[in-house]
């Protein structure tokens, strides 16, 4: 008895546990039955480990009421192929009814249908700013933000940036709001638990839990993907929704998800969405630093010719005359380590840091010359996607839809992960045009217009130009990520 008392208080206030006594001979065996203890592993001394939280419940109380679901409607005119087939007279021309159907479709109706699409979002302050995608919003006639709460608000744009698809929209609310508290996705550790709050397939306020599957993920959605990827369930409607870290701190914008892949979601980082957020409620858009350089990553051949370890930088292939990197004295074959004091290894991590500082600010580069190292002051100026994009090549002037095209080079290629070959690559969409309006995005592929294959700029100019004023055009696309779309406009 005394052997027994002696084990019970040896595992008293260590473990939960249900012990069967087994008695062989003089031995006493515990068993530990799985399943009815936790483990409070005494080799782990960090305080920052977290095992399985108990619930998630109070994370959820804390944080939803600032969580906000939203309905957009977006007017379309004319019922398209599927409208025009069920609307068809299906005895054909000498039909009887044949006035019946002319009289209620006409040849060419041009009804108005009402294009809804949900989504979620955050609200960033007690004045009714809030955080979504850019994808749940664009193109919206009308934008309802729907509280926790149930009361129902129209929205305003403040502004749009499609290239990290990241959108602020406002309402006027009478009284002051819950708000979400940022946080430092910079911190986030792969394996830590996270939970996603938003709307999917309209169902308001749903709560998945999952952890940090990866960071810094390119999913081919732009020049500045730097994803979160969370096994967290992220479902259509959970869109612009917020990832919550354990303190429920808003770590990332729920965002994308790969088609048939279960446990596979994105989310934005809430680092690289505090800048954007701040431009777009200040200035309604987003500029970004230029440099002025072509930049590729270093091979191993590369790496061991210029005498650069781990393959850490990036090597300047070509300086644009009169950018800052050419006023500042950076030169070809230069090899980029740093910027203001933060590491640069890859291509995408310098295009990411000098976007984000901005127009006008001083910045030091430290590089490596002739394996030597060398620091210059570069004065950053506003960066052009056409110019960054395409550099020196062929490009179009921008036509009367809004379009600036460039022949599919290399370089455009490289960066973007292009297999294409046919096509010509847009590079500028302006504010405010028909192509904006009709959904046509800087990284599109035009692969076709009204059925006319084309593959340089010249070719597309012309097809353009021959388009007579109020004449439709069909604009067959290739997007990264989402496939073939046909994109209609009116000249």
């Amino acid at each position: 008895m005394q052997d027994f008392n002696r084990i019970i208080n040896l595992f008293r206030g260590k473990v939960s546990f249900v012990i069967i006594i087994m008695a062989v001979g003089l031995f006493i065996v515990p068993v530990v039955i799985p399943g009815f203890y936790q483990i409070q592993a005494a080799n782990i001394q960090s305080s920052d480990v977290r095992l399985i939280p108990e619930s998630f419940s109070s994370l959820s109380e804390m944080v939803s009421p600032a969580v906000v679901n939203i309905r957009a409607v977006k007017t379309i005119k004319g019922g398209g192929r599927v409208f025009r087939h069920f609307s068809r007279n299906p005895f054909g021309k000498d039909d009887p009814m044949e006035d019946f159907f002319e009289k209620f479709f006409g040849e060419n109706p041009q009804q108005e249908f009402k294009q809804r699409s949900l989504g979620s979002g955050f609200i960033i302050d007690k004045e009714g700013y809030i955080v979504t995608n850019n994808h749940v919003i664009e193109n919206a006639d009308r934008i309802k933000v729907k509280l926790n709460n149930g009361k129902e608000f129209d929205a305003e744009i403040i502004g749009r940036d499609p290239n990290t698809d990241i959108a602020l929209i406002k309402i006027k609310p009478a009284h002051h709001l819950p708000v979400v508290k940022m946080g430092d996705s910079d911190a986030l550790k792969v394996g830590e638990w996270v939970i996603a709050i938003g709307s999917p397939f309209g169902l308001e306020h749903t709560v998945t839990a999952g952890i940090v599957s990866a960071k810094g993920r390119v999913i081919g959605s732009g020049p500045y993907d730097d994803f979160i990827q969370t096994d967290a369930s992220i479902n259509p409607g959970n869109s612009g929704g917020p990832l919550i870290n354990m303190k429920g701190e808003v770590v990332g914008i729920n965002t994308a998800i790969i088609a048939g892949g279960q446990g596979i979601g994105f989310a934005i980082p809430i680092s690289l969405a505090k800048g954007i957020i701040n431009q777009l409620k200040k200035h309604g858009e987003v500029t970004r630093g230029w440099l002025g350089v072509a930049i590729q990553d270093l091979t191993d051949d590369l790496a061991k010719y210029y005498g650069v370890e781990n393959k850490k930088g990036v090597l300047v292939s070509e300086v644009f005359p009169g950018d800052p990197a050419d006023e500042a004295g950076i030169k070809p074959k230069d090899i980029i380590v740093g910027v203001n004091g933060k590491k640069v290894e890859t291509g995408r991590d310098l295009t990411r840091i000098i976007a984000n500082f901005g127009v006008g600010e001083k910045v030091k580069i430290k590089l490596l010359r002739n394996n030597r190292k060398k620091t210059v002051n570069v004065k950053i100026a506003k960066r052009k996607d056409s110019k960054a994009l395409a550099g020196k090549t062929q490009t179009g002037q921008e036509d009367e839809l809004g379009i600036r095209v460039s022949k599919l080079t290399p370089e455009i290629a490289r960066r973007f992960n292009i297999t294409e070959h046919k096509g010509v690559f847009v590079i500028e969409v302006a504010s405010g045009s028909k192509a904006e309006s009709a959904g046509v995005l800087v990284g599109d592929i035009v692969k076709e217009i009204n059925r006319t294959g084309i593959n340089t700029v010249k070719e597309y100019n012309n097809i353009i130009k021959k388009c007579k004023k109020g004449e439709s055009i069909e604009l067959l696309i290739k997007r990264m990520s989402v496939g073939f779309l046909v994109i209609k406009l009116v000249k």
